[in-house]
């Protein structure tokens, strides 16, 4: 093959491409997203054992809790609460709805890692509405991880209670707007 034949045979390969008119494009998108307020509670204790450091001391025992949250910039809020939700059991021991004896509680302190506000003082436990963990304010985020929260429970110890074993169900909210 002489050197212009493969020059030709070169270049049409090469023309087809270009006869043909193969361009590159671009183009664009917008991306948008819309970030509403949200939260989410995990409950890193599954069964809190309350027990007892001597002779008719109270029962103390702790729950832990890991949580997320974003409120809304201006006017969000948000809350953590806990409602005993199933009494203990069975009868003649410890009850939150009908202690055996006046002034028998279920009470509970809270801890709460920013941007959370834990609740003030001594908590006294209900079965008929939900008390107060914490509160957040507009414009709360937690880390991406969660933030750290716990309650520790104190349950007098009532001579009047029949010896055995007795357990009461605790239900965790948390929300946010």
């Amino acid at each position: 093959m002489r050197l212009s034949q493969y020059m030709a045979f070169a270049a049409a390969l090469v023309l087809p491409g270009i006869a043909y008119g193969q361009f590159a494009a671009t183009g664009t998108t917008t991306v948008s997203v819309s970030i509403g307020a949200e939260a989410s509670l995990q409950v890193n204790t599954s069964t809190t054992t309350l027990t007892s450091s001597g002779i008719f001391a109270d029962y103390t025992g702790t729950t832990s809790l890991t949580y997320k949250i974003r409120t809304t910039q201006s006017t969000g809020s948000g809350t953590i609460t806990l409602k005993v939700t199933t009494d203990f059991s069975p009868a003649n021991g410890p009850s939150v709805a009908s202690p055996p004896t006046g002034g028998d509680t279920l009470a509970y302190t809270c801890t709460v890692s920013a941007p959370g506000t834990a609740c003030s003082g001594s908590q006294t436990s209900s079965t008929a509405s939900s008390t107060s963990v914490a509160t957040f304010g507009a414009g709360a985020s937690s880390a991406l991880a969660g933030n750290s929260a716990s309650v520790a429970w104190t349950l007098k110890n009532d001579p009047a209670y029949k010896t055995g074993a007795y357990t009461a169900t605790v239900t965790f909210t948390v929300s946010a707007t």
